[in-house]
């Protein structure tokens, strides 16, 4: 059992032995440290809570998650998908009551990971997740449009919504309002075009160079912006308390854990399935990741920091820098230790209209702008299910959306599975022949009632249900009562062949036999 444990560590780390590998690793590692530090910031002041403690969540992320088995690659911290949920959660609740929710979000991580569900989140309609990304990135996209200006945001997302021409009338008139929207605007156009500049600019993350310019700008020009409040690394984390502890059995705050683990856990997975697709390394043990994910979002409970998943952007960005071993991943980890401890004044200097505009970016690319034509040309279905869960995410809150997304993906498929044909042939002397074919659910009875009601009552009628492959209980229940009904109205009798029950093969007659002689 040791050393099977022992090699799982040692596995992904085998490629160190190559020549170069070392260095790329630790080139890779800088890289996705410049392409955190300001998403960790900007997601922590998006959700609520102090700049510091997004990144608490990144240093777990890399520091703890990163030494642990499951993806050799993917790069865990906090992310834009769960901001609005801890937004919802942090004004609910209180902050204290953050650190309780994560620490018992990551413990029934570990446990659905040591029961082997992680391979159970695959089965999640994809149509839900893209769905749930776009809810996401709705809402965060209408709530960071009054960040960026500095104004108070509604707290439901029709109020968001709705708010729009005000918020524009407003901005237009004030002064400070209009200097931040075009700090914000500025930077979006920055991390738009920064992918089509040469290759040696693009060496720079773009959300680092977005914020960095906006940030020199804001201390060379005479500008009047409000920016991060800084509080200190180990002022800002509060580990939960006794009594926040104690309000984890409240069924609101268990709604809330639930809509946390599955979310984080599902979009972990997710992200999983996309970085595999990326390299040709080792594969995701999809039990193991949830695990990590379990383990690292435990130890964020324990210092009250945000929630953390598995992130696509920095994951990528770790791919891209030709990352080959974990050693990237938690190498990063370590250089936002390092800035948190030596550098944090200077998250201070950093505008929050430049944050608003990354997140608002970061929100749009979850958007599936590109794939929604082409899905809803192929699989209507599909798209309904998608629009529907985005729908619901804006109009009422995360957790309700998931599950009105999967409800109808659930509908959707007993829907397509439970097809029947009826056919009706008539044969010499007037009798009817009606046969079911396929499958028949209470999901179809409206329309083979329709054709049986629709046939003359003066001709011996036969419902021949023997080809049929599936017959719940709710359509054999209401056939028979069709059929009970048909022959009490003074007609012609209906007769009804069903598929035999299977009875148990016959035992074989024992037989004596002749034993060989000794």
């Amino acid at each position: 059992m040791k050393s099977t444990l022992t090699s799982s560590f040692r596995a992904p780390y085998r490629a160190l032995r190559e020549p170069g590998v070392l260095r790329q690793d630790l080139l890779a590692s800088l890289v996705v440290f410049l392409v955190a530090l300001p998403l960790c910031v900007g997601v922590a002041v998006a959700s609520g809570v102090p700049a510091e403690l997004g990144l608490v969540t990144g240093i777990v992320g890399g520091l703890v998650v990163g030494l642990l088995p499951g993806s050799a690659l993917q790069v865990s911290g906090p992310a834009a998908g769960l901001t609005v949920l801890v937004f919802e959660a942090v004004r609910e609740f209180g902050l204290g009551m953050l650190g309780a929710i994560v620490l018992l979000t990551g413990v029934l991580q570990i446990g659905l990971g040591l029961l082997k569900c992680g391979r159970w989140f695959r089965a999640i309609s994809v149509s839900v997740v893209q769905g749930m990304l776009a809810g996401i990135g709705l809402v965060l996209i209408l709530g960071q449009l009054y960040s960026m200006t500095g104004a108070d945001q509604p707290l439901s997302g029709i109020g968001k919504f709705t708010g729009l021409p005000g918020l524009a009338a407003d901005t237009v008139t004030s002064p400070a309002a209009l200097t931040a929207a075009a700090v914000g605007l500025g930077t979006i156009a920055v991390l738009v075009i920064w992918p089509k500049l040469p290759a040696a600019v693009r060496v720079v993350p773009a959300p680092l160079a977005a914020v960095a310019l906006a940030t020199v700008a804001g201390l060379v020009l005479p500008l009047r912006l409000e920016n991060v409040t800084v509080k200190g690394l180990f002022h800002a984390v509060q580990p939960p308390g006794a009594s926040d502890l104690a309000n984890l059995g409240s069924l609101a705050v268990l709604g809330t854990v639930l809509a946390f683990t599955l979310i984080a856990s599902a979009e972990s997975l997710f992200s999983a399935a996309a970085v595999d697709r990326m390299h040709d390394g080792p594969r995701t043990h999809y039990d193991k990741e949830l695990v990590a994910q379990g383990v690292g979002n435990t130890v964020c409970g324990v210092l009250g920091a945000l929630p953390m998943t598995a992130v696509i952007v920095r994951s990528s960005a770790n791919v891209q820098a030709g990352a080959r071993t974990p050693l990237s991943r938690v190498v990063h980890g370590g250089w936002l230790l390092l800035f948190a401890v030596l550098l944090p004044a200077a998250l201070g200097i950093i505008p929050l209209a430049a944050l608003a505009g990354v997140l608002i970016h970061a929100g749009f690319k979850l958007l599936p702008v590109k794939d929604l034509v082409p899905l809803a040309r192929a699989h209507r279905g599909e798209a309904l299910v998608l629009a529907t869960t985005a729908i619901a995410i804006v109009v009422t809150n995360m957790f309700e959306g998931v599950l009105i997304g999967l409800a109808l993906a659930i509908v959707k498929v007993a829907w397509e599975t439970s097809h029947v044909q009826v056919h009706v042939r008539e044969l010499t002397g007037g009798r009817l022949i009606v046969t079911l074919t396929g499958n028949a659910t209470f999901l179809r009875l409206p329309r083979i009632l329709e054709t049986l009601e629709a046939l003359p009552q003066d001709r011996p009628i036969e419902l021949d249900l023997t080809t049929v492959h599936h017959l719940d209980h709710a359509c054999r229940t209401t056939l028979e009562n069709w059929a009970t009904r048909h022959n009490d109205a003074d007609t012609e009798a209906v007769r009804m062949r069903t598929p035999l029950p299977q009875q148990a093969p016959a035992p074989e007659p024992e037989r004596e036999v002749e034993a060989p002689p000794v």
